[in-house]
């Protein structure tokens, strides 16, 4: 590990065309001196530090007797001197339990003590009001960027020793998350939820409904204007900022001919009456856990004849794919039955050509059906093939289940009344011990559930 690995900062900041900071030690003397006394009240220890501490020993029982180096990462550059809100590394958030209020450069290691691990969490601490940087450094400056924590409110907090980040030393051999198998072991660490995990989970969700219902609130305002997806991202997008800390990743808010474009977040194009709007949206809390929604509107409020056929079709989709879940199952089986649905509606519609073995129905739904869900929106990514796609469910797994069918508007294998029509629903599954749960059940699904919804959320 190089010394870049404590940078706070992706890049070096250099403000010497801008600072105007006074830099005499007069006026140094003058502003450290004639504040108030803080208390540094230390916190109780939050609800996540003890699902975080067994994550640890379980992630430490995989590597006995080495060392174990998580890096939360830096600030990530925009443009120029400016950044990206921090966002820390996801395997770092879920071994710390550390969220949205974790620092940039941040460091978790697992030393090994015996045959287990002990775990030191690093990072740079507030600059007090004895030296300059507390008004004068904007990185960490607290006249920059607010306060920041102690070393000694993180460890309560999170239950969990600190140091300075000056204090840590890479060693040879140590295992970072450049390292194949510890990507790969901290991946699958969340394949599994834990209690806290699924009751974020939830909440999650739950903002997600609320943001949804917004959005239908304000379809006569995003009619009106020429960029009205626009509209549909801010709704949702504020929604997210209220209830956690953001959006889980760039929402879909495509409307007509480009709800069949699967990830469209241009979202400049109008809104208009007669058409479908497809938005994929998800709030992420401050803990990080995000929810991934799909929910295809009339913008006029009522489906036609044909976007109704349509809509029933993947209803009817993801209706079989939930109807199998249940431990002992394989992933992979999840989205074959999801397919058979979306095969044989597509095949009654006359869209085929002859069956000879081809998966010629793909052409109208060639994304998976599920993904697993957590911190990050597809989550376990680094996990080897046969722990997620052709694992097995175990009660505590999230994933998404979302078939779709898109005839693009220039698609001459169908006919005309279809081209431009995009739908899709998803869902958000959580495996139980006999079966499954829809955490999103709550939001509206069925063609007239969804009408009626609209009417709700355009009259209150």
């Amino acid at each position: 590990m190089t010394d870049s690995a404590q940078a706070t900062h992706e890049v070096e900041i250099d403000n010497s065309n801008r600072s105007t900071t006074p830099q005499t030690s007069t006026f140094a003397d003058y502003i450290s001196q004639n504040w108030a006394e803080r208390a540094d009240t230390l916190p109780a220890e939050l609800p996540v530090a003890a699902h975080a501490a067994v994550r640890r020993r379980t992630l430490g029982a995989l590597f006995p007797g080495e060392r174990i180096v998580i890096a939360a990462g830096a600030m990530k550059q925009r443009s120029n001197d400016t950044f990206y809100p921090f966002r820390p590394h996801s395997a770092f958030a879920h071994l710390t339990g550390w969220g949205t209020d974790s620092e940039p450069g941040a460091i978790l290691v697992l030393d090994p003590v015996g045959e287990s691990h002990e775990a030191t969490l690093y990072f740079r601490e507030r600059a007090g009001r004895d030296s300059d940087e507390f008004f004068a450094n904007p990185e960490i400056g607290e006249f920059w960027i607010g306060p920041r924590p102690s070393l000694g409110q993180v460890a309560a907090a999170l239950g969990v020793r600190t140091a300075h980040l000056a204090e840590f030393v890479a060693a040879d051999g140590d295992r970072t998350l450049d390292d194949a198998d510890l990507a790969r072991a901290a991946s699958e660490l969340r394949l599994v939820k834990d209690a806290y995990e699924l009751a974020e989970m939830q909440a999650a969700v739950d903002a997600t409904a609320q943001g949804f219902t917004e959005v239908l609130a304000a379809l006569p305002a995003a009619s009106a204007h020429p960029r009205g997806e626009r509209i549909v991202e801010g709704v949702f997008n504020q929604r997210a900022r209220l209830d956690g800390n953001t959006v889980g990743y760039e929402t879909i808010a495509a409307s007509g001919p480009h709800a069949c474009t699967l990830h469209w977040i241009r979202n400049d194009g109008p809104v208009r009456a007669g058409d479908l709007l497809l938005l994929d949206a998800g709030v992420e809390l401050d803990s990080l856990y995000t929810a991934d929604i799909t929910r295809t509107v009339p913008v006029s409020g009522t489906f036609s004849e044909v976007q109704r056929r349509v809509y029933d079709a993947v209803l009817e989709a993801a209706d079989a794919a939930r109807a199998i879940v249940r431990p002992g199952i394989r992933f992979g089986d999840v989205h074959d039955a999801a397919m058979r649905v979306i095969e044989a509606r597509t095949r009654e519609w006359g869209l085929l050509p002859e069956d000879d073995g081809t998966a010629y129905y793909r052409r109208y739904m060639v994304h998976g059906t599920s993904h697993h869900l957590g911190m990050d929106v597809h989550d376990c990514a680094q996990a080897r093939r046969e722990m997620y796609m052709d694992g097995i469910l175990e009660p505590g797994m999230v994933f998404t289940i979302e078939p779709g069918l898109y005839f693009q508007p220039d698609d001459l294998t169908v006919p005309e009344e279809f081209r431009g029509i995009g739908v899709r629903i998803e869902d958000d599954i959580v495996v139980t011990e006999d079966g499954c749960v829809n955490l999103s059940a709550d939001i509206p699904r069925t063609a007239a559930d969804v009408e009626a919804w609209i009417r709700a959320a355009q009259s209150a």
